[in-house]
């Protein structure tokens, strides 16, 4: 059997490893888009802060790790794949050509320029490969002023470097006006604001970014970096990094018959509409645990699973996925958050939040009748194993459930105390 698998991310690195463990003398070859090792994205953070080097957010840490497994290793990008009813082949970069019985498509996200004049003007960056980390790390000193335009996931994850570098950070939300508005409520998110502004970032919530204008180089003018244009402002910067959003990577499969919506289209066996192709990780539209849906849930923990399960099927186990539980944990410049499974609540439900604004601490709890379906927490972390438990077992509360309402700090003992009664 030849198993092809594009995108060496998590996914794909866990797939190939599950591929040799579960078919010692099939052929395996893993494809990356970038150069060098399989890094994880998520070590980009810690590259900024010179807590580790570049060698450091290598998946795998011995050298020669994919040719002691007997997996072929290329540093290629997929141009197009020629699907068929027995298997297919993949057009690379360097015009040679891949035949596979089994193609796993784990090729991940891009991120994606606003509709911004000037958006991609000399200056600007995103945060997402490598290079983007290596030409941010080059500008980070003490009072070098950025502008981050968006302030959701990602922008939240490297604000951290950017402070501790001494920048001058600025970080614009955008015209929904709240940070973090896809993992937190409008109470979390005036939350965490008031925290980045105690540490000194410029935290922006009104006006409309209307261009992007581009580095003077004469030497008359003040300021020589590139120039954020709002409807109500104008901010110079060093550097500006582009965290506005990401689309799945899917070009070469166009013409191939993949059904394609928020990501690729799968079942609970990691299969495509195509035969014989599977799809794992961000690029993939998988199931929710919580509710049944199929989305795409960016988390390494379900992508690792993702590539796990799809090389199991892909040597002809039965294997299904019983979903992914959403989930975020995020460091925002030492005020650590979690979010949960439906931290939104269902409409007619019940749900419970305490706030302590001094203290930056806030909890909020949500139902389904007395099973625990979502939560959000800020500051307090001691407890978020017994929330993940409560939630990814669906364990009935009984009357822990309206104590929970009074006070969801009994969280832990309600957590032992149901347990011990199943």
């Amino acid at each position: 059997m030849n198993y092809v698998i594009i995108g060496a991310g998590p996914a794909g690195v866990r797939a190939a490893e599950a591929l040799r463990q579960a078919d010692p003398n099939g052929a395996v070859t893993l494809i990356s888009g970038e150069p060098g090792e399989p890094y994880a994205r998520m070590a980009i953070p810690y590259i900024l802060t010179g807590r580790i080097d570049e060698d450091g957010a290598n998946q795998r840490k011995s050298r020669g790790h994919f040719e002691d497994l007997g997996i072929r290793y290329l540093n290629n990008k997929a141009l197009k794949v020629h699907a068929g009813d027995q298997g297919g082949a993949v057009d690379l970069d360097d015009g040679t050509t891949l035949e596979y019985d089994r193609l796993l498509v784990a090729t991940g996200s891009h991120p994606t320029l606003p509709p911004i004049p000037g958006a991609d003007n000399e200056g600007c960056v995103t945060c997402w490969t490598l290079d983007d980390a290596r030409v941010i790390a080059d500008k980070l000193t003490p009072g070098t002023k950025v502008v981050m335009l968006g302030a959701g996931f990602v922008a939240g994850v490297i604000m951290k470097p950017l402070v501790e570098s001494g920048a001058q950070l600025s970080v614009i939300a955008g015209r929904s006006g709240q940070i973090l508005r896809s993992m937190m409520t409008p109470v979390g998110s005036r939350m965490l604001q008031r925290w980045l502004e105690t540490k000194g970032v410029n935290v922006i919530t009104q006006g409309r970014t209307k261009e992007i204008k581009p580095a003077r180089r004469l030497p008359f003018f003040s300021h020589r970096g590139p120039r954020l244009v709002m409807d109500n402002q104008t901010l110079d910067a060093d550097l500006i990094i582009i965290a506005t959003g990401v689309r799945p990577n899917v070009s070469f499969l166009e013409g191939t018959g993949a059904e394609i919506d928020e990501g690729i289209i799968i079942d609970d066996r990691m299969r495509t509409t195509v035969p014989g192709i599977y799809a794992a990780g961000d690029v993939a539209q998988g199931r929710d645990f919580s509710t049944g849906e199929w989305v795409v849930h960016a988390l390494q923990p379900t992508a690792t699973e993702h590539g796990r399960v799809a090389a199991l099927n892909m040597t002809g186990n039965d294997v299904p996925y019983r979903g992914s539980l959403g989930m975020n944990v995020l460091d925002t410049v030492g005020l650590i958050s979690h979010t949960f499974g439906l931290w939104k609540g269902r409409e007619g439900e019940d749900n419970v939040e305490s706030v302590d604004e001094e203290h930056f601490l806030y909890t909020r709890l949500c139902f389904e009748g007395d099973i625990l379906i979502g939560a959000i927490t800020i500051g307090n972390t001691q407890h978020v194993g017994a929330i993940r438990g409560l939630i990814q077992t669906r364990r009935r509360l009984g009357n822990w459930k309206e104590k929970l309402m009074r006070n969801p700090h009994e969280i832990m003992e309600a957590f032992v105390d149901v347990g011990q009664a199943s």
